[in-house]
């Protein structure tokens, strides 16, 4: 990582570099922030509080996007609770290990790396789940609860869905897996669970799921009809006409789905010679299937 030291201790900023620089990190060091406020290609700033009359507040507006480590003498609230508040990151007491320092390091840069993994996957699923339009509730939903949908897409969006609505985190695993009862039973009961192909479960093992799952914050899905469970069982029909597992459409379900579902995205002209037909065919088979050209 590239680290920036800003300390007019010029000693103790040696000695943090080198000690930092021996574990592979590269480093530089400021006495003054004036000179530092136009570069910020750093990974991590290190800075120190007491800076003789220079007020540190404006590195940290300056480099609030990215790790700011605090060196502070003494805490108080202006040495640590106003800095906090305006974007740094953490705070370390002077003197310090320097295994504590490179810890905090480590955890913040972890922490980042994850929550951008996480919004990445939040983009992704909002992505993936935008093309279903389906007038999901989950404001009244009561935990155990089984979805049965011939579409898997349905049931994972209901899952994120119900997850983002209550603000938690989802945990994923697939009945079809030969540890999924045993994972499932050592999860705390606060845990929010996604157990996906309910239709695969074991008929010998059913009923010990069932009694497992009772206390549990689970969604269960299946493919299948789902019946002669004493939980909730919400049913999402396929009314769109998507693929179904395990199933094969006829060509003029084929033709219709994809004028449904990809007529947004191409112009006639194009859509109609993937589809390997006119465009007046193509109009003519919307007028058959009452499909409303949409814009």
């Amino acid at each position: 990582m590239k680290i920036l030291i800003i300390e007019n201790e010029i000693y103790l900023a040696q000695s943090i570099a080198t000690k930092l620089a021996d574990l592979g990190h590269v480093c530089e060091i400021s006495t003054s922030i004036r000179y530092t406020l136009e570069y910020k290609n750093y990974d991590v700033v290190l800075l120190s509080t007491n800076l003789n009359g220079q007020d540190f507040n404006h590195a940290i507006e300056a480099f609030k996007k990215i790790i700011i480590i605090l060196m502070v003498s003494y805490v108080s609230n202006d040495t640590v609770s106003k800095p906090l508040s305006l974007g740094a990151t953490d705070y370390i007491l002077k003197p310090f290990m320097i295994g504590e320092l490179i810890r905090k390091i480590e955890h913040y840069r972890d922490y980042e790396k994850l929550k951008l993994k996480v919004q990445s996957y939040d983009k992704y699923l909002e992505h993936q789940f935008a093309a279903i339009e389906k007038d999901q509730d989950v404001e009244n939903i009561q935990l155990p609860i089984f979805i049965s949908s011939s579409f898997q897409k349905y049931s994972d969006s209901f899952a994120f869905k119900y997850a983002k609505h209550t603000d938690n985190a989802l945990f994923f695993i697939s009945l079809a897996d030969s540890y999924a009862l045993k994972e499932i039973a050592s999860m705390p009961n606060n845990i929010l669970i996604y157990a996906t192909d309910f239709q695969d479960i074991k008929k010998t093992d059913k009923k010990e799921f069932l009694d497992i799952i009772k206390d549990k914050q689970i969604i269960v899905c299946g493919t299948d009809k789902i019946q002669d469970i004493d939980y909730p069982v919400l049913n999402i029909k396929n009314e769109a006409n998507i693929f179904e597992q395990s199933d094969i459409l006829q060509i003029e379900e084929y033709v219709k789905y994809i004028i449904i579902n990809y007529q947004t995205k191409f112009p006639d002209t194009e859509l109609s010679k993937k589809l390997g037909i006119s465009r007046k065919s193509l109009w003519e088979k919307r007028k058959r299937y009452g499909i409303e050209k949409k814009k």
